[in-house]
């Protein structure tokens, strides 16, 4: 028997089944790189869009504590012109505030203590 096109084995179709099985795992790894390609996509326009915001929040508490720097220092002149300008008035006031705080504190403490308790 001579091997004629119609006795001989058909060699692309032994062959076509490990190429289509080969094919199907490859193309379904692909797909879900072209998956994972988009979500990384997708989470970096989300990076982009919090990072604008939070360049936008820095910059604005930038611009607020610049603000409020320089009104502290303008208190702070205002405060240390007027002490200055009246030495006497803040000895003095400096002196009530003593008195005051040891008074309050010897109350607060006779208030706290307890009676009963004697050193004899």
């Amino acid at each position: 028997m001579a091997d004629t096109p119609e006795n001989t084995p058909s060699k692309s179709t032994a062959n076509d089944r490990p190429k289509t099985s080969r094919q199907r795992p490859k193309a379904a790894l692909e797909k879900q790189v072209a998956q994972m390609k988009r979500e990384i996509a997708s989470l970096n326009k989300q990076l982009t869009k919090r990072a604008d915001e939070t360049n936008g929040w820095y910059d604005s508490a930038v611009s607020g504590s610049a603000r409020a720097t320089k009104e502290l220092r303008a208190q702070a002149q205002t405060i240390s012109e007027a002490v200055r300008d009246n030495p006497g008035t803040v000895s003095s006031a400096m002196f009530l505030g003593g008195v005051v705080g040891f008074i309050l504190g010897c109350v607060f403490s006779q208030a706290t203590s307890d009676t009963h308790r004697r050193w004899h």
